[in-house]
């Protein structure tokens, strides 16, 4: 059964954004940067049988233009972006479930707005600082923005999953980067690249306010996500917090390929 969805807009500071409500039940908020909203839409229709799911598009990605499109994105921004969605919903203090680039926007979250969540859920954060090689990491992200800005999307991908030691087949990687992209897909891409990537991989997380503070915080791991990089992130992150790591079913993006497993996985840890 599809749910009924509250699609709306929210002005902020330099940016609209774009988001959904749908269900009813304590606040679940669901964050990927850069993926939208429609990326969580089928786990988000499973959690609504008994949560309120805010889904989100964040600012510069899809239905979120900003003012100053050539500005970067940053954590601390897509975190006060989350904070004053949770204020106008007026359903909180949440639970905010980040995915790659979003799990670092709920950490940040956690930091900066503890009083408006209760347990973040980061999985699988790309946070490279917290990697023994950082500094080679570092040159090979630049590498690959720079190659990506230089026209070659093809090989910036290339770049890209070598980096993040993810392995395609051939024909899944063309299907999936061979062909021309909508010029929605161009900008969202694009702006991944230029300003998206690199202020959410250099994050550093406070690592004492998260240990101190009143929120509680979940590191997850895709099952099928052993070796990659954000296997490796995610585990830097949990032994620095000084918690085990939380694994899920599916691997980066689980929720949206595992989702029925994905969710049941969340609401083990939400009883817990």
């Amino acid at each position: 059964m599809i749910r009924t969805v509250s699609a709306a807009t929210l002005a902020v500071p330099d940016a609209r954004l774009y988001y959904e409500v749908r269900g009813a039940g304590p606040l679940l908020v669901l964050a990927g940067a850069p993926m939208d909203a429609t990326a969580f839409t089928a786990v988000a229709e499973l959690l609504a049988t008994d949560h309120t799911v805010l889904t989100t598009d964040p600012r510069g990605i899809h239905r979120s233009p900003v003012d100053q499109p050539d500005r970067d994105s940053t954590p601390e921004e897509r975190a006060d972006d989350l904070a004053r969605l949770i204020a106008h919903v007026d359903a909180g203090p949440a639970v905010a479930l980040g995915s790659s680039g979003g799990a670092v926007s709920v950490l940040a979250l956690a930091e900066r707005h503890p009083d408006a969540v209760t347990t973040v859920i980061a999985h699988e954060p790309p946070l490279t600082e917290l990697l023994p090689d950082r500094e080679a990491v570092r040159a090979r992200t630049e590498e690959m923005i720079a190659t990506y800005l230089s026209g070659d999307r093809r090989l910036a991908w290339v770049q890209f999953l070598a980096n993040a030691n993810i392995h395609l087949p051939d024909e899944v990687f063309d299907a999936t980067f061979g062909a021309e992209p909508t010029p929605q897909a161009a900008a969202d891409e694009r702006f991944q690249f230029a300003h998206l990537l690199r202020a959410t991989t250099r994050f550093q997380p406070d690592v004492a306010a998260l240990r101190a503070g009143p929120v509680r915080v979940v590191v997850g791991i895709g099952e099928e996500s052993g070796g990659q990089i954000c296997d490796r992130t995610s585990r830097a992150l949990a032994a620095v917090l000084g918690v085990e790591p939380t694994l899920f079913p599916g691997d980066h993006v689980g929720f949206a390929g595992a989702p029925e497993p994905f969710a049941t996985r969340l609401r083990e840890i939400l009883r817990g």
